[in-house]
């Protein structure tokens, strides 16, 4: 399921014909790559991509790591519970149903625009102005991902060994100390790994939900390389086309790993490889 169907690689570097077949279709070379790269579109996407990618890096990726911390100091072992409960149920609802809640709440008669609006405020179209998409994007990514995605630190702080604490503590260590020199650096060899394994997967954004939320008014700051490649690609059938545009992210995410991967092995001695 993952190599075989590798062989349809071949249908970017071709023109693509239904009646031919794969690897009936006359060869194209390095045409379609070309085209993407002199397309209006391209350095839009590009941009976009990077942007949003940098967001989630920068804002969702600390996010579980903090929880996961401050769930760790709570000693009610009944509320500890309940907290990551509440916090993890939201991974579980579908993209689709996380989407259809975002888009209610602030539609123009959502809550959101309630609340705005019972302040005397004018209310806002925050699914079709391109400046509100980034955060709406990143503020439901971090809402949906964060409980889910702090269970790994929090089974790496389990591993911390407890006698660090104490040591630190007759030290004269009070909470902050011993989480920026105990806690903090008992996990940061998953830290780093889970930042090589999100690296990997930066270029693919998450377009499911991008691809639910975006409109045509909102492209400029929303449509990425993965939804470009589904409306070029899919929606309008030029299959050898898209391929071609989905192998361009492929390599640039291999690059990414590769490049992230030897400055965690230089910084902290920890890598994939």
């Amino acid at each position: 399921f993952c190599y075989a169907p590798m062989a349809g690689i071949v249908l970017a570097f071709k023109n693509y014909r239904f009646d031919l077949g794969i690897f009936g279709s006359e060869w194209a070379g390095l045409k379609h790559f070309r085209k993407f790269v002199t397309s209006p579109e391209f350095w839009m996407t590009i941009k976009n991509t990077l942007v949003i990618t940098s967001l989630k890096l920068v804002v969702c990726f600390p996010a579980p790591i903090i929880l996961a911390l401050l769930i760790n100091e709570v000693k009610n072992k009944h509320f500890k519970k309940m907290a990551q409960t509440i916090s993890y149920m939201p991974y579980f609802l579908s993209t689709v149903v996380v989407c259809g809640f975002i888009t209610t709440i602030l539609s123009n008669d959502g809550l959101i625009n309630h609340v705005i609006s019972s302040l005397g405020l004018e209310k806002v179209q925050f699914l079709m102005e391109p400046g509100w998409f980034r955060p709406v994007y990143v503020i439901s990514e971090i809402w949906q991902q964060c409980g889910w995605g702090s269970i790994i630190y929090l089974a790496a702080l389990a591993g911390v060994d407890s006698q660090l604490y104490e040591a630190a503590a007759i030290d004269g260590a009070g909470k902050w100390k011993q989480l920026i020199h105990v806690s903090i650096p008992g996990i940061a060899p998953v830290i780093s790994i889970q930042l090589l394994l999100t690296v990997g997967k930066l270029l693919t954004v998450g377009y499911e939900k991008i691809l639910l939320l975006y409109t045509g008014a909102t492209y400029s700051t929303a449509d990425v390389i993965s939804t470009y490649v589904y409306r070029r690609g899919l929606m309008e059938a030029n299959y050898s086309y898209g391929s071609a545009v989905s192998i361009f992210q492929a390599v640039m995410a291999l690059i990414l790993v590769v490049l992230a991967n030897k400055a965690a092995r230089k910084v902290g001695q920890t890598s994939l490889w």
